[in-house]
């Protein structure tokens, strides 16, 4: 099983998918993480000089025109990952990467590690009041 957990610096986990640069891959097998690493992720500083769609109060933010596009392109790289695990991120992109079948978890733990481990052992609480 590979998880892909956003990131900002390889070590914790990135509180905004949009605007995180990296993905830490995680490879688990029997339950146990087995392997590492570090892959570039598309985000907002890819597109439009970093620039995004504000959103108004109560709307959901990554469904404004060209949202699917970006989110397929942030995806690109995580295609063979079932899991997704993130601090934040607009409901378009959360709803994106559950129509392509991975499960993603949005979490207020920092430590890739642990919230890997937490996943593992279905432990792993998934935070959707987090979403934007």
């Amino acid at each position: 099983m590979k998880i892909a957990v956003v990131s900002d610096d390889g070590t914790t986990i990135s509180q905004h998918f949009g605007r995180a640069s990296l993905y830490v891959i995680v490879t688990a097998e029997d339950g146990k993480i087995t392997g590492k690493e570090t892959r570039n992720k598309a985000g907002h500083q890819t597109f439009t000089g970093g620039q995004h769609h504000e959103t108004a109060p109560g709307e959901r933010h990554g469904y404004d025109s060209g949202a699917q596009s970006r989110h397929a392109a942030m995806a690109q790289s995580v295609e063979d990952c079932q899991v997704l695990i993130a601090g934040g991120m607009g409901w378009g992109a959360y709803e994106s990467f559950k129509s392509q079948d991975i499960e993603t978890i949005i979490t207020d733990l920092m430590d890739i590690e642990e919230a890997v481990n937490l996943y593992l052992q279905g432990n792993l609480p998934n935070l959707m009041e987090r979403l934007h």
